[in-house]
């Protein structure tokens, strides 16, 4: 996981990762000042380490000398061995008010340098004699590397067309969405799509996004949006994969806080939505794709809290990408968790987490890797021996009768705090909370109940699954079936007993295996310090 330095203030915020070479390279915004663009990289995914950062906002005047937002490396169609990086910036004269997208190229991903742009800087016309002679001087001398040359016959910044999107300040929002942008070469032609909004409708059902067409190298010619929901207010982080003939738009939508995905057989036809088209549940932001000698991985921030999405952020593991037999794109654990498995746990210790219990539940063993649970009445959980922090748990679960069950674990046996996950089999309803005491209150004060994140799911029949629980560090992933249902951080509880919760119910596992994991925590040279 990767995550900014505690104390600093800042935060990590969106994020690009390009693999080449056997090196993961992660770009990524800092916040809240978005000052610059850092970069870090890593050989498994999961351990960073930070290099030099790749780009700074410009001095004053310049296109991007407020802010840089959401960026997208890829490699140049035009030039082997050459990188683009487009990103967005905001400029002062506009207060940060009008989004723009510009690029910068790279020979080794380490070094690079901003292209040439159609910009100038207007400011202090009236300013006085010394104080524009001062402006000359710091402009006397070679362009500094945060700065764009000037270029009039550069399509850079690139701005959206007001033949089909909002372009200027006096309509709708009055705040010019056109940043994120994402390069897709289909072979032929080269594509650059951005976060945008058409210039008709509902002021706050107008997100879409916005399609470019390379028509010669580095120019680019405004088209007509690829997709328009008709539905959200902005369609953040677009990205677009290809499996054989089928194309999915992979988008983060701002309302609900989840990566979403649509698809379509052609680029340029229209974009389905199917009934289950979310990919990571809420809190999950800001998906970003890479390709790399696997297939597709999918990499995004998590915010702690909803309410704050820049502060306390972490990037996750990533997700792997795969298609279902039915087109359904989905996500599921990332391989490289398995690098960190150590030694296999006794899963046929078990007892009763409440042991004053009298004829409320029993449990019997019913051979290698299977489990018979049972509650009566009330609430009851068998954990397993032994406290474990770093962990991934597997079973088929298939529940009896109408009761309800589902997961604790990192539970303290003497107080019963920790985490509890709800699994409605028969739904296909995943609840994770955290549910603990309060020493430091009174009263009903002292009950922490905090519900941490909700998913959904199909199952492949009523009342079973299979169940993969992996606690990782503060990363904590819950596959149903294979696919990635909750995937989120919490700091909450750290270490304790595992098992399974029944009220009321009967629930038979097998295939249990539990795995203990290595510590993924990093040391602090590794972390981003801003």
């Amino acid at each position: 996981m990767f995550s900014e330095t505690d104390g600093s203030r800042k935060a990590i915020g969106d994020v690009d990762v390009l693999y080449h070479d056997g090196l993961y390279h992660l770009f990524h915004l800092v916040l809240p000042n978005h000052d610059f663009i850092a970069h870090a990289v890593s050989t498994d995914a999961l351990n960073w380490r930070r290099v030099r950062n790749a780009l700074f906002i410009g001095d004053p005047g310049s296109w991007d000398d407020l802010m840089l937002w959401t960026m997208h490396v890829s490699p140049d169609p035009h030039q082997s061995g050459r990188w683009r990086m487009f990103y967005t910036g905001l400029s002062r004269r506009d207060q940060g008010n009008y989004q723009r997208i510009g690029m910068a190229v790279s020979d080794d991903l380490m070094h690079w340098h901003k292209s040439p742009v159609h910009w100038v800087d207007r400011r202090g016309p009236n300013d006085p004699k010394r104080v524009k002679e001062a402006l000359e001087l710091s402009r006397s001398q070679v362009t500094p590397a945060e700065d764009a040359p000037f270029d009039e016959n550069s399509c850079f910044p690139l701005q959206p067309d007001p033949a089909y999107y909002e372009a200027s300040l006096d309509e709708g929002r009055q705040w010019i969405s056109f940043r994120d942008p994402y390069y897709y070469h289909d072979g032929k032609d080269g594509w650059l799509m951005a976060s945008a909004r058409v210039n008709h409708g509902p002021i706050v059902r107008r997100g879409c996004v916005a399609l470019m067409k390379e028509v010669e190298p580095n120019h680019f010619e405004a088209m007509p949006p690829l997709h328009h929901p008709r539905l959200y207010d902005d369609i953040e982080v677009p990205n677009l994969i290809c499996f054989e003939e089928d194309h999915y738009l992979i988008g983060s939508i701002r309302e609900d806080a989840k990566i979403r995905y649509w698809h379509s057989d052609h680029l340029r036809d229209r974009w389905q939505s199917y009934h289950d088209n979310v990919l990571l549940a809420q809190g999950n932001y800001a998906g970003r794709v890479c390709r790399d000698d696997k297939g597709w991985l999918l990499w995004n921030f998590y915010s702690m809290s909803t309410a704050d999405r820049i502060s306390n952020n972490i990037m996750p593991p990533p997700k792997r990408l795969c298609r279902s037999e039915d087109g359904l794109l989905r996500a599921v654990t990332f391989e490289g968790i398995e690098a960190y498995a150590r030694e296999s746990i006794d899963a046929d210790c078990v007892h009763g987490l409440i042991e004053d219990l009298d004829d409320a539940g029993d449990h019997c063993l019913l051979g290698d890797r299977q489990l018979e649970v049972a509650c009566e009445s009330g609430f009851q959980a068998f954990v397993f021996d032994g406290e474990m922090e770093h962990f991934r748990f597997s079973a088929n679960l298939c529940l009896q009768g109408l009761g309800k069950c589902g997961l604790v674990f990192r539970i303290d046996p003497e107080t019963r705090d920790g985490y509890y996950l709800s699994l409605d089999l028969y739904k296909g309803v995943a609840q994770l909370r955290g549910w603990g005491t309060d020493d430091q209150s009174r009263g009903e004060h002292m009950m922490q109940f905090d519900s941490l994140q909700s998913g959904f799911w199909h199952g492949k029949s009523r009342g079973q699954a299979d169940v993969t629980l992996i606690a990782f560090g503060s990363y904590i992933e819950l596959s149903i079936d294979g696919r990635v249902v909750l995937s989120l951080a919490d700091h909450r509880f750290s270490r304790g007993h595992l098992g399974i919760y029944l009220e009321t119910a009967v629930v038979r596992l097998s295939d249990i295996e539990i795995v203990r994991l290595a510590s993924p925590s990093q040391t602090d040279e590794h972390l981003t310090s801003g």
